[in-house]
């Protein structure tokens, strides 16, 4: 086994007493002394800080990078404002989705970020698909943090005032104690928060001065995915994959309206004609759902989805006891016609069958400052 990768934040990690465990290659904090349920708690109620360094960071240069990463996503590029990010998918050739990712413009550039497990595959995607004058450059020197939670705004701006400034799916270059940082308003928790780039060699000392701010404390990924699977996100490789269109994910709002079949720049990416005759048809046989258990165990990622004869109708693919809402939920595929808010299906737990609702999700009301 290749020896795990580790963030500038290592040392830092291990100092504030993290349990570090292996993901997707690196070295990762899965939580604090504080415990998963209380960072989650704490996060909600006040402020946390999240290392994501793991993820990876490009940027795309050139007059017609946005021309070209349109060319792989069914999302609206060409006509991304200045200042501002987007969610985007890349799709295969089958409509299925190889990631999910942020674009943000800075004028002379695109700055994307995309998953820690798929970054080799998605660089050399974009890579495959440069055209002349376009140039994409590897951000190997740069960390990513994430300060999320109802109180992180209060905090950021006593150090940055600017922050303030920014909205949702805002990015900016903007100066905190100093360094240079790239700082978006957005992140994956369903909180105000905001996404911060850091050049690794100041990392450490930037991240120490975050923390010393009263309402922030160290989050760890246990934590994270309890936080992203209240807010109804997926996580890409057990929500999302390469099988899965964005029809069947439920993520039919990640389209942009002029890169659908009657919009003006219809299709041209990848597996365009698959999911246009999807969205045309209604004819897929599963769908993501949100499904709330009935009882107090936990539904874990993996567990089959019956319907009340015990015919088997889907699949969990996260799952985990929600600290803010109280109760199990779970987040999975079911076959369309169980995939009504309201069906009652179950989940098959050591043996037995435990109920569940399909349920609206995001489970918590988000709460992403829009001005």
């Amino acid at each position: 086994m290749s020896e795990l990768h580790k963030t500038a934040l290592y040392d830092l990690h291990l100092e504030l007493g993290a349990k570090m465990v292996p993901f997707a290659g690196y070295d990762m904090p899965v939580q604090y002394p504080l415990g998963v349920k209380k960072e989650h708690l704490h996060c909600r109620d006040n402020a946390g800080l999240f290392d994501v360094s793991h993820m990876g960071q490009v940027k795309l240069i050139g007059e017609n990078a946005a021309a070209v990463l349109e060319k792989l996503v069914p999302v609206d590029i060409i006509d991304l404002p200045v200042g501002k990010q987007r969610y985007a998918l890349f799709t295969n050739e089958e409509g299925g989705i190889m990631d999910d990712l942020m674009v943000a413009n800075y004028g002379d550039h695109l700055y994307v970020v995309v998953n820690a497990a798929c970054k080799e595959q998605d660089i050399a995607h974009m890579e495959a698909h440069l055209t002349d004058g376009v140039t994409l450059e590897v951000m190997e020197n740069r960390s990513l943090v994430a300060l999320q939670g109802l109180k992180a705004a209060e905090a950021l701006a006593r150090i940055c005032p600017e922050v303030n400034d920014l909205v949702f799916m805002d990015s900016r270059a903007l100066t905190i104690d100093g360094v240079d940082c790239l700082i978006s308003r957005s992140g994956y928790t369903g909180e105000d928060g905001y996404e911060i780039s850091i050049p690794s060699d100041q990392a450490e000392a930037l991240v120490r001065r975050i923390l010393a701010e009263p309402e922030v404390e160290p989050i760890g990924l246990g934590a994270r995915d309890s936080l992203r699977l209240e807010s109804g996100l997926c996580l890409y490789g057990h929500d999302l994959d390469q099988t899965t269109t964005p029809v069947e994910g439920s993520l039919l709002w990640a389209i942009s309206k002029c890169r659908r079949a009657d919009g003006e720049r219809a299709g041209g990416f990848p597996g365009a004609d698959i999911i246009f005759e999807q969205i045309a048809t209604k004819n897929i046989s599963r769908k993501r759902v949100g499904m709330i258990a009935q009882g107090k165990a936990p539904i874990r990622e993996g567990a089959e989805i019956t319907d009340a004869e015990g015919n088997k109708i889907g699949v969990v693919t996260s799952g985990t006891f929600g600290p803010t809402v109280g109760v199990p939920i779970t987040m999975g595929y079911v076959a369309t016609a169980h995939a009504a808010i309201g069906t009652e299906v179950y989940a098959s737990v050591r043996g037995k069958a435990l109920p569940m609702v399909v349920s609206k999700a995001p489970f918590i009301e988000q709460r992403y400052y829009r001005g």
